[in-house]
């Protein structure tokens, strides 16, 4: 026993739990990436055809094992264009240092603030049955969707969300965008997700809102014109039913605080909206 321990070489062994502990760890990220989004299927059907193609190797079936031999070459073009969404935002995580990390966090009185906004702004629309889709934005830029619409640059109140969406006025189609604690644009156009993904009685507003869950990490409120019911959609994920308590709770899950005390390390983007 004391030979052996004299001849293991530690470094080896240190190495060998460092390239473990790395790999394991992406691999939970990447878990954690696709969790609750079309790719969690997808992936499924990989690793379906995986055990198939060994198991066929294995009992000696050549022509099912010659087939799923040639499908590897179709995946290697067809995979980066199905995960596309995934993979654009496993990029932007990387790109901008939070694969790594957590969530920036707001600070905690601008996280409250937004929060109650928001909860009164939806009770109202909710009780008079006006149409609504707010995004709040997290980490992933949604410069480009803002572009889109109408630019406004101005402090989220609920009185100010109820009048962007109001019917018959040249505001109340599309999107509103919610920065920090800003309303960045309005009428903006969003990305539909997939038909089969949100059900058929449900109309654009509740497919653009799981659209844009899809492309980015953003937190989509939803009102229903038809019914006034509210809705949030995330990570490609549409929760319905939801009242105001419900969707009190749901944002303060979705949308982290920072701890108090950490406003210096606050990204740029925060601090120049705390100093208008």
């Amino acid at each position: 026993m004391l030979d052996f321990l004299a001849e293991l070489d530690v470094t080896r062994v240190l190495r060998a739990i460092v390239d473990i502990g790395i790999i394991a760890y992406l691999v939970y990220r990447v878990l954690i990436l696709v969790r609750g989004t079309r790719a969690t299927q997808l992936i499924r059907g990989l690793v379906v055809i995986v055990v198939a193609y060994w198991v066929s190797g294995f009992l000696g079936l050549d022509a099912l094992h010659w087939l799923l031999d040639k499908v590897w070459v179709g995946l290697f073009v067809a995979v980066p264009i199905v995960f596309q969404p995934e993979l654009r935002r496993a990029l932007e995580q990387v790109g901008r240092g939070s694969f790594f990390r957590p969530l920036t966090a707001l600070g905690s009185e601008d996280v409250a603030h937004l929060i109650d906004e928001v909860v009164r702004a939806t009770e109202t629309l909710s009780r008079n049955k006006t149409g609504a889709l707010m995004v709040v934005e997290r980490e992933t830029g949604l410069g480009d969707i803002i572009e889109t619409g109408i630019k406004i640059d101005g402090l989220v109140t609920a009185e100010f969300l109820v009048n962007l969406f109001i019917p018959n006025t040249p505001l109340h189609d599309g999107a509103v965008i919610i920065r920090g604690n800003r309303v960045m644009a309005a009428a903006t156009f969003l990305p539909l997700a997939e038909s089969h993904v949100v059900p058929t009685e449900l109309g654009s507003r509740h497919r653009a809102a799981v659209g844009i869950s899809e492309h980015s990490d953003a937190v989509a409120i939803v009102v229903s014109e038809e019914t006034g019911h509210v809705a949030v959609a995330h990570s490609g994920k549409l929760i319905r039913g939801l009242d105001s308590q419900d969707l009190r709770e749901l944002l303060e899950r979705l949308l982290p605080r920072e701890p108090a005390g950490l406003g210096f390390f606050r990204s740029g983007r925060n601090a120049a909206h705390e100093a208008r």
